[in-house]
């Protein structure tokens, strides 16, 4: 099975088997912080799906992904650790109610439950978490992690007091017994409800900004769910989250992302991997949401991400969240908008709107504007209708005629959609000013119905005309 590994070693946040499959049983990995689980994780997905740190507690939204176990396509999500010592009061304790009561709400949705014990003596944390597993020893499935060439092995087996039938030794580091580990998982899962099908086509949205924009609160919003853990302490969300609706016929994938903020910023080399995975996000996402606190306007960190989108040719939507905090006058809103045209000189192109995630207003207008911008971003145009409509554009505004700077353009191809890409051949190349490109890719932006997305134009040498070529 391919590895999906980016050249850093983080792993293709997005990448999705899932499209071909229905009615997948669910895996639930739990246990207490820092126990191996999303190592466990990541080891059944065959790449770095989760971000592991020696840190305890780094997991906290649940993330799902689809692994084949033993062969078996099935749905498996890592879950935040069950932390009982907490210091009452603190973020971080706040963090940790949260997380747990992420935590036992996928319980009640699994198929199966996979415990990941610590190999040695059981801790209270251990103890009570199993007290609150009772419900589920029917679909209990224990692994006792970071025994590795059979250590601690002895200590292990004190674990059956607890009234498991049977536990399985394990190291998700290394790889032993996971094989074993497998074959216990798939033996106890109906696999008779999966279906296999043709993949469907799916407009994928990823969720960024700055810290507390009301990322996660829109996340929940489109998804119906409350799969991203939502608060005001900065950092929240480290994992990329994913989840899926539909919105007039159309299935959509949302990627909640963490808060981007400057690097001078990102003390924790956590909060690092967790900025890192959502800039690389961009790379796997049809459309960019770019959230905005409408209170405190833009940062530089915004510009140079949503800089990036754009190069990669992304349909880029910003939205003016929390609007209903403020007075909502058309005055007020245009006024933002003129601000963010000002900050993004080369971007007027992109759709700005206002909405508050919290109350759901300015949702329907959202997703209408995502609809649009993916049919332009999916739209192809006929290269004989292209050149008619270039040979209008060079009427209207021909190339300069100096002896240092003369080129004429043979002919124009789109070479790819999503992102929209177009090759301009030009008898001298190195002559076409960035001026006049500019001019081509306004034309093409405004005359062919590109007008809500970037449009990436390159220029090649060619002495041929079009037809000649054809010919």
């Amino acid at each position: 099975m391919n590895e999906h590994i980016d050249e850093d070693g983080l792993a293709d946040p997005v990448f999705d088997r899932s499209r071909k499959y229905r009615n997948l049983p669910l895996i639930v990995i739990v246990g207490r912080p820092n126990v191996g689980k999303s190592t466990l994780f990541n080891r059944f997905l065959r790449r770095r799906r989760a971000i592991t740190d020696p840190t305890p507690g780094v997991t906290r939204d649940p993330i799902e992904d689809v692994a084949f176990i033993n062969d078996k396509p099935c749905r498996i999500m890592d879950t935040g650790g069950f932390k009982l010592d907490r210091e009452e009061g603190t973020d971080s304790a706040v963090m940790d109610s949260l997380v747990v009561e992420k935590t036992l709400q996928a319980l009640k949705h699994a198929d199966e439950i996979l415990l990941v014990l610590e190999a040695g003596a059981a801790t209270a944390e251990d103890e009570e978490f199993i007290a609150l597993l009772r419900p589920y020893m029917n679909k209990l499935v224990v692994a006792v992690n970071k025994t590795e060439g059979g250590r601690r092995e002895a200590d292990a087996w004190n674990f059956l007091q607890y009234g498991f039938t049977e536990v399985h030794f394990v190291s998700a580091e290394h790889g032993d017994n996971i094989t074993e580990l497998a074959e216990a998982i798939t033996a106890r899962l109906d696999f008779s409800r999966v279906e296999e099908g043709a993949p469907e086509e799916i407009i994928r949205l990823a969720i960024v900004g700055k810290p507390n924009t009301g990322k996660s609160t829109l996340s929940n919003r489109l998804t119906g769910r409350q799969a991203s853990i939502v608060s005001d302490i900065a950092g929240t969300t480290r994992d990329v989250v994913e989840g899926d609706f539909t919105h007039k016929g159309t299935r959509f994938r949302v990627l909640d992302t963490a808060g981007i903020r400057k690097k001078s910023r990102v003390k924790e080399d956590i909060e690092y991997y967790s900025v890192n995975r959502a800039i690389k996000t961009l790379k796997h996402a049809d459309i960019v949401i770019h959230m905005i606190d409408a209170q405190e306007g833009l940062a530089d960190q915004d510009k140079k991400i949503i800089a990036h989108a754009a190069n990669e040719g992304l349909g880029v939507i910003f939205v003016l969240n929390k609007w209903d905090t403020m007075d909502g006058s058309p005055k007020t809103f245009k006024d933002a908008v003129r601000n963010l045209r000002i900050s993004f000189g080369q971007m007027e192109w992109a759709p700005v709107l206002s909405l508050s995630a919290l109350n759901g207003t300015g949702i329907s207008e959202l997703l209408s504007t995502a609809l649009r911008l993916w049919k332009q971003l999916s739209r192809r145009v006929d290269t004989s209708a292209l050149n008619l409509a270039l040979n209008d554009w060079i009427t209207a505004s021909p190339p300069p005629q100096g002896r240092m700077n003369k080129f004429k353009i043979r002919y124009l191809v789109q070479t790819q959609a999503n992102p929209v890409k177009f090759l301009a051949f030009a008898t001298r190349p190195e002559a076409v000013s960035e001026s006049y490109i500019s001019y081509l890719r306004n034309r093409i932006r405004k005359d062919l119905g590109f007008d809500e997305i970037p449009v990436v134009l390159e220029v090649k040498g060619s002495r041929r005309k079009w037809e000649e070529r054809e010919r």
